[in-house]
């Protein structure tokens, strides 16, 4: 017998033992229809489901109490989901691609930066209706110490809301509303570490032994040393290494990002019990996709940089394999800031359906940068497409800052040193090269590596801060362009496109962050400024900065939500002929399009051949402007202009 067929043997044995444990908890309840719905998905994802914790925790004496403790908390689950949500998962299951659609368009915001509380945050449903939104992504809002908190990433408790914010019940009810309103609810699931103020933390620090193996502590610095010889500092200015010594405790405890954020130690079955749970009861608080945070580093290796461990995967495929049982709707969506290779590992259907494209986001930027789109094209050419039921979520930029994530061996088949190259980057967007147009701050400079990240908010590293300064128009004009740029390229190269709420209206730097203690040591926060609804009031006036970008985007989204090529298809990467010019293909039923971008100020061509070549006609018309093109004539592009050209069939 194979080993494959010894895990599926043991896989039916262990269900037909199970299997009545689990009917109990229905039978508790009256409820012979739910054990079947539950039942019923079980068998699909069961063998799945098995061969994976066997891997990771087969090797524990008690991993069978582990197992059926798991199912029970997930039949209980299952029992509790709201009848709404139930609703909802039959409509995703009938439609499980329904998250491709070009009618898709994420949005994301601090619930306090944007409006306060989430009950203020129901009345500005209206607002993200005119928008267009389809997907609100809430930072995180959990209970979390005060002062340094990581901007939330430091979560007290999964099930608290912060009491500044609201609470845990006027999340559910938010997230039912949004439905209702055709906008799916997306918040963070910090699963790499907690707060030293978890309770999970306190009882660890109190003595208690079951707690303390929820994270890594060592008595002394035998481990740490060994385990630090291959690990790469997150952040260096704040503190060197990945461990901090609790003199409260005489340990050293593993923290990867912050001090207050200790690692959970997944090769410990009880934290994957504990922490399934909690996605769970998010699960059925109406959440429908969970944003996944930092997954690269959630299984550690000594000798290795634990990132990236096969078991990482193992761990996410198990979450989702329960999601499929108990809470059918439910996404994941993967944070790996990692090289491209890594990235596209952590998406499939079986693990991460949504993915971050950090990779696009950096190139773009690059591309405006350098005002060539040789490397944004050979890497896209080589790395846009993903498995079948999975999609990019595209965005320009997020909470947090900005990485040159591109691969070395892509930058040298072009003649381009990558290091080279990220010093000139790092200086573009930091205004340290003449002649930038960019205002943004230098984050977690490595003093011995000379490596860094970019803070700033979108309007401010495409120019436009600069350009308000110095009052010129046709400077404010460019800036505009370039923000227009590239969001016409988020919403139409396939995905999902997200916006940093506050972008829509060219929202710059806010310098006042070094006022709060608690936020002065952290640059990020020069682009998480609170909402200026002052200014957002501006929107309509067409004579007004805020007026002029709301309207270009405005446009670019509606036209998205029309155009059927832009359902999550194929992209093809085209030679546009021209440096300066990044071109691809949507093509989905019977519509195709062709879509130039000039990532230049100067005016360029792109000769006839290639729009006969790739457009498959001679008459076009653009949908941007309406205007007709044939390719009859060369196209003519002005100073950061894009098209989006559709054959006349």
């Amino acid at each position: 017998m194979t080993e494959t067929e010894q895990l599926r043997r043991q896989a039916s044995l262990s269900l037909e033992r199970l299997t009545p444990r689990l009917k109990a908890v229905f039978e508790s309840q009256s409820d012979a229809v739910e054990w079947q719905h539950f039942e019923n998905r079980l068998a699909q994802e069961w063998e799945r489901l098995f061969t994976l914790l066997i891997q990771l925790y087969g090797q524990h004496y008690d991993f069978f109490y582990h197992l059926e403790q798991l199912l029970v908390a997930s039949a209980r689950s299952w029992l509790r989901r709201p009848q709404w949500l139930k609703e909802r998962d039959a409509q995703r299951e009938a439609d499980p691609l329904w998250f491709q659609s070009q009618r898709m368009l994420g949005g994301v915001l601090y619930v306090d930066l944007f409006d306060g509380t989430l009950a203020n945050l129901q009345q500005r449903i209206p607002y993200f209706r005119e928008i267009g939104l389809t997907y609100l992504h809430l930072m995180p809002l959990f209970a979390a110490p005060d002062g340094e908190s990581d901007g939330g990433y430091a979560v007290s408790s999964y099930r608290q809301v912060n009491p500044s914010l609201g609470t845990m019940q006027e999340l559910a009810n938010l997230a039912k509303t949004l439905h209702e309103h055709g906008i799916s609810l997306v918040i963070d699931f910090v699963f790499n570490h907690t707060s030293d103020e978890h309770e999970w933390a306190q009882r660890a620090r109190a003595g208690d032994s079951n707690y303390q193996d929820f994270y890594y502590l060592f008595p002394d610095r035998t481990m740490p040393d060994a385990y630090e010889r291959t690990l790469r500092e997150i952040f260096p200015t704040i503190r060197r290494g990945s461990f901090t010594y609790r003199p409260d405790i005489e340990h050293w405890v593993w923290t990867t990002f912050n001090s207050f954020q200790w690692d959970l130690n997944y090769s410990n079955p009880s934290v994957f019990r504990a922490m399934a749970e909690e996605m769970l009861f998010l699960a059925n608080n109406g959440i429908e996709i969970l944003r996944l945070d930092a997954v690269a580093f959630i299984w550690k290796r000594l000798g290795t940089s634990s990132e990236n461990q096969p078991e990482a995967h193992s761990i996410m495929q198990a979450f989702n394999a329960l999601a499929r049982i108990a809470a059918p709707s439910l996404l994941f969506k993967s944070e790996a800031i990692v090289h491209p290779d890594e990235v596209v590992k952590y998406i499939s259907s079986e693990e991460c359906q949504l993915s971050y494209n950090p990779l696009l986001m950096a190139l773009l930027w690059e591309a405006l940068a350098t005002r060539e789109v040789r490397l944004l094209a050979h890497s896209m050419r080589k790395r846009f497409q993903l498995p079948h039921g999975c999609a990019w979520v595209n965005y320009l930029r997020s909470h947090d800052d900005i990485g040159w994530t591109f691969d070395d061996h892509d930058a040298q088949q072009l003649g381009i040193d990558a290091f080279g190259h990220r010093q000139f980057l790092n200086a573009f967007y930091t205004s340290r090269f003449a002649g930038s147009f960019a205002y943004g701050l230098p984050f977690q400079e490595n003093p011995d590596t000379g490596d860094a990240r970019i803070s700033g908010t979108l309007a401010s590293l495409a120019g436009l801060e600069q350009a308000m300064q110095s009052g010129e128009a046709s400077h404010i004009d460019l800036a505009i362009q370039r923000i227009l740029l590239l969001h016409s390229i988020i919403l139409s190269i396939g995905g999902i496109p997200l916006i940093y709420l506050g972008d829509e209206m060219g929202t710059t730097n806010d310098y006042s962050y070094v006022n709060d203690n608690a936020k002065a040591g952290d640059n990020r926060w020069v682009h998480r400024p609170q909402t200026d609804w002052q200014r957002l009031e501006q929107r309509h006036n067409p004579t007004s900065v805020e007026g002029t970008i709301f309207a270009g985007l405005a446009h670019l989204i509606q036209l998205r939500k029309e155009q059927q090529a832009l359902w999550n298809g194929g992209t093809q990467v085209i030679e546009s002929g021209n440096l300066h010019v990044f071109g691809y293909i949507r093509q989905h039923k019977q519509q195709r399009l062709l879509i130039m971008a000039n990532f230049s100020e100067q005016p360029q061509v792109v000769d006839a051949n290639q729009l006969r070549i790739y457009g498959l006609g001679y008459r076009f018309t653009d949908l941007i402007t309406g205007h007709a093109i044939t390719s009859e004539q060369p196209l003519h592009l002005d100073a950061y202009q894009y098209v989006w050209l559709e054959a006349k069939l």
